[in-house]
This record gives C-alpha cells, structure tokens and sequence, in this order.
C-alpha cells in the first residue's frame, strides 16, 4: 500500500493509503475532518472544494496518492484559531447559507478566488462560482457574502 505524507490544516499527516482512494475520502474516512462534504459523485457540485498548494481543487476529482507532498486546507483549517476567516464571516452575516451542506466548498472557492480578485464584480463571483452548485438558495445572498468578504480579506490584508 502506498504511503502518503501531506500536510494538512498545517499538521503533518503520514499514512497508508490504498492506491484508489479519492483525496475527500482521505479527508473525510481517514482524518476524520468531515467538513469537506460528498455531495454528487461526479465532480458537478463542488461541496468538496478544498486548496490544494493554496489553489482551489474539488477533492472528488484527486486521488490521495497525488497530493503526496502537498499542502492542503480544508474548511477546519480556514481559521485555525477561535474567529472566522473573512469570508466565513460573510457568509454567516449575510445569510449566504440555508441548510449548509454547500458552504464549506463555496467558501473554499470562494477564498481562492477573492485573493486573486480583490475588486471583483458580482458577474466575475457568479462566474467564479459556476462550478459549485446549492439546491437550497436563489444564490444571491451568496454573491453578497462573497463580495463583502473579499472586501473584508482585502481590508485585512
């Protein structure tokens, strides 16, 4: 069985891994850190966005073995401390949630993109969230969340 050895939420993790494993069953089965969610099987939904080498990846669609040497972040290692990233902040001040099986992926994307649009539109938001769908919201409370939370992770710097 291979071995894998990543770092994850900034702790490092070495372990045995079967060479079929999907990176979020990894996550989810093998680390216990189940707030990256399975949410369609077929890489549609993006419930199960995390970063991977800070760059947004739908963790459905990797193998554990690849990220061997990796840095990864999951939702849990958003804010390691007791406050909300920004973006989480956002997304709880403006409701950008409903049952919230969707957020934890819409957030990582969410992230990913804000630091590398800043001053983004709402139409560039709704582009950036194409691949990440929510079957409780009419979204827009969502766009909200995520142009004042990339407002706020500019302001923080």
């Amino acid at each position: 069985m291979p071995v894998v050895s990543l770092t994850i939420n900034g702790t490092s993790v070495v372990k045995d891994v079967a060479a079929n494993t999907l990176l979020v069953q990894f996550i989810r089965d093998e680390l216990g850190l189940t707030g990256t969610h399975v949410g369609c099987d077929t890489s549609q939904c993006g419930a199960c966005a995390i970063h991977v080498n800070d760059m947004p990846v739908k963790s459905c669609t990797m193998l554990a073995v690849q990220a061997d040497g990796c840095k990864i972040t999951t939702i849990e290692g958003l804010a390691p401390d007791d406050n909300l990233h920004p973006m989480q902040q956002a997304f709880h001040e403006h409701h950008g949630l409903q049952c919230g099986f969707c957020t934890p992926g819409m957030v990582m994307t969410a992230v990913a993109f804000a630091k590398d649009n800043p001053d983004a539109t709402e139409q560039q938001v709704r582009r950036a969230l194409e691949g990440n769908l929510c079957r409780c919201t009419g979204y827009q409370n969502i766009i909200d969340a995520v142009l004042d939370g990339a407002k706020a992770m500019r302001e923080a710097g």
